[in-house]
């Protein structure tokens, strides 16, 4: 058959679909015919396309059906199902205003080794009889290429999502493995250079052509993390830049936030969760009692989610920072909840580190 022969044809999913739905159609004998493709959790229909109707009355019509009375039946009880008469069926749910009258009825799942993608509908026998073992027969077996057609096209669009996955990889690597090395090498050399004996401001441009060298090895290496990311939209790192920004005016100044490691495709939704409110705890604290005018959050993934939280303020002891003070217990419960640390350092030059590390 031509609809079936389709399947291998570079046609789009929903043309093709149309071509199955007319040749049921001619080959039963039936007036109108219908595909419905259900949704990923077989719940409702999540496309339905018809054949029989105008576009005047398809427009007459309205929204389309989404899987109830009849229709939902063969969705709920993915089995053939044949009426003389759609009307007297007990789940029957009724047509909408303007929809042409209907009898006959012939519904067959789209089903695939055993994974059901949807459900043809064939309905009014052309010259008034019920559908027959023949009629359901034939729709089943277009039913079944309906069905190897959905679940190519969705092969299809998983593979190139993988595809597209590993050539974004490939350009990290390339990212990483060469950009940043010659980067890395030219801004060695202008080091080197700079020790060399010349005009100051020959050596005040060579340092800031340096220091431009290690920004743009910053910006390349978190281009590589949003590489690596996935298609999370909005994930750690983005909650952790916003969080910074919004507490900006309680510190006094916005934090130096720094992360090491892609953070959003390795970090849990849980812990992550976690780490934003421990560190909003933390520098809420530090705001209110640190004095401090500089504050630094790092955010690094290794065998674990390390958070350290820094600041150059009046300082405390440690014991009294070990205890329950100053609503910590929550932080460290978090950290424990998850099987991980919290603990308190002095850092170099006075001032308080908090570090919340988890496990990943």
């Amino acid at each position: 058959m031509a609809a079936v022969l389709m399947v291998s044809a570079d046609l789009e999913l929903a043309e093709l679909l149309t071509h199955f739905i007319t040749e049921a159609c001619s080959l039963v004998e039936a007036r109108y015919g219908a595909l419905g493709v259900l949704n990923p959790t077989r719940t409702a229909l999540d496309q339905f396309l018809t054949v029989g109707l105008t576009d005047d009355e398809e427009r007459r019509i309205g929204a389309r059906p989404t899987g109830r009375g009849v229709l939902g039946l063969v969705i709920t009880d993915p089995e053939p199902l044949r009426l003389d008469d759609l009307h007297s069926h007990p789940d029957s749910y009724g047509f909408p205003p303007h929809h042409p009258p209907m009898s006959s009825f012939l519904g067959v799942p789209l089903r695939v080794r055993g994974e059901v993608y949807g459900n043809l509908y064939l309905t009014d026998k052309v010259r008034g009889e019920a559908f027959n073992d023949e009629d359901e027969a034939m729709a089943e077996a277009l039913a079944l290429a309906a069905g190897v057609a959905i679940e190519n096209t969705r092969l299809n669009d998983t593979a190139r999502l993988v595809g597209l996955l590993d050539e974004r990889d490939r350009i990290a690597r390339d990212l990483h493995d060469r950009v940043i090395q010659r980067i890395f090498s030219v801004g060695m050399a202008l080091q080197a250079a700079a020790r060399l004996p010349g005009p100051p401001e020959v050596l005040d441009r060579v340092s800031k052509a340096v220091g431009d060298l290690d920004d743009t090895i910053d910006e390349i290496r978190t281009a590589i993390f949003e590489l690596e990311d996935g298609l999370n939209e909005r994930g750690l790192r983005r909650s952790v830049l916003d969080l910074a920004l919004e507490l900006a005016p309680l510190l006094g100044t916005r934090p130096e936030v720094i992360f090491v490691g892609p953070v959003d495709s390795t970090v849990s939704r849980q812990a992550a969760d976690h780490l934003v409110a421990v560190l909003r705890e933390a520098l809420t604290n530090a705001g209110k009692h640190a004095q401090a005018t500089h504050y630094l959050v790092k955010v690094a993934v290794g065998e674990e989610v390390r958070l350290e939280v820094t600041d150059n303020g009046c300082g405390m002891e440690i014991p009294v920072a070990e205890s329950n003070g100053l609503g910590l217990a929550n932080l460290r419960h978090r950290a424990e909840k998850l099987g991980g640390t919290l603990e308190f350092a002095v850092p170099t030059g006075g001032g308080t580190q908090l570090v919340w590390s988890v496990p990943i």
